[in-house]
């Protein structure tokens, strides 16, 4: 059985390296707060400022998806890891409960902020952000949504659900590499091992598991998100959508189209070459977005 090792810290250098960056790597450090009794939120602090952003993976992510984009940005920021997510505690609800992760991530904010920040939300962390921003916009400045809408369903989301589906654990690193790999055929193999690491453990065993997978599925019903669609549009603070217009992304015309009706002071912003996952597709452009519309 191969035993890998693993620091979290140590592979900033192959982001900088793959994409060109010539940058100081700031000090991160990983962080728990509680937000319910004895249950954690965990995430990486960018720098030792007060953070100026505060990024939400999506589904079956985790903070370090936003390495590439925090290291462009040079600025003190937080990334969280969602409940169930990387080293957060479960929900009791689920990894899905949109709802259950809004509080959570509104009492971590509460504790970790001075004062109302941008909030960068991405695929299930965007509609978490929608909440967060409706339920809490003393914590939120700006809203900035990456490749999500309410309209989203799972038929657009498909093909990103029947891979987060797929088995629940693989007998080597190899054969996970291998199926991330065939998800992911425009991704360097590198930027895919990397992220497997930051995303999967070794059990006793030697087999393979996602972080995700480590808790046992909810019994409890999760709350009712309400009409998002709704709550999108009362929202008051600037609100930006970044659509991937490459294959993968799960946004359409029609999404965008709505996104517009209801909030007609918004910016959509499409990011050509970038599908679902900009962060991961477009880091730099991301992190320009951000710059430009996270005010």
């Amino acid at each position: 059985m191969e035993e890998f090792s693993y620091d979290e810290f140590a592979l900033f250098h192959e982001n900088l390296s793959e994409w060109n960056l010539d940058v100081d790597v700031p000090k991160v450090r990983r962080f728990f707060v509680a937000v319910d009794g004895l249950r954690q939120l965990s995430g990486l602090q960018w720098g030792d400022d007060d953070p100026e952003y505060v990024l939400l993976h999506g589904g079956a992510q985790n903070a370090h998806t936003f390495d590439t984009v925090a290291l462009a940005l040079a600025r003190a920021l937080i990334a969280l890891d969602l409940p169930g997510h990387g080293h957060s505690d479960a929900s009791p609800y689920g990894g899905s409960a949109i709802v259950s992760h809004a509080h959570d991530v509104e009492w971590a904010l509460v504790q970790l902020l001075s004062g109302p920040r941008p909030l960068v939300g991405m695929s299930m962390g965007g509609l978490t952000s929608i909440l967060i921003a409706h339920d809490r916009p003393d914590l939120v400045r700006s809203l900035v949504l990456i490749d999500i809408t309410p309209g989203v369903n799972a038929d657009k989301a498909r093909h990103i659900t029947d891979f987060v589906n797929g088995p629940t654990s693989f007998d080597d690193f190899d054969e996970l590499l291998e199926r991330t790999i065939a998800h992911n055929p425009t991704r360097s193999v590198s930027s895919l091992r990397r992220g497997i690491l930051h995303n999967a453990v070794q059990r006793s065993d030697g087999t393979w598991v996602w972080r995700h997978q480590r808790h046992p599925k909810s019994e409890l019903t999760a709350p009712d998100t309400g009409d998002l669609w709704a709550k999108l549009g009362e929202l008051t603070m600037p609100v930006t959508l970044l659509r991937g217009m490459a294959t993968g992304s799960v946004v359409d015309d029609d999404d965008e189209a709505e996104f517009l009706r209801r909030l007609p002071g918004a910016t959509v912003i499409h990011v050509p070459g970038a599908g679902h996952s900009i962060q991961g597709d477009a880091p730099l452009e991301l992190a320009a977005l951000i710059r430009r519309f996270g005010v």
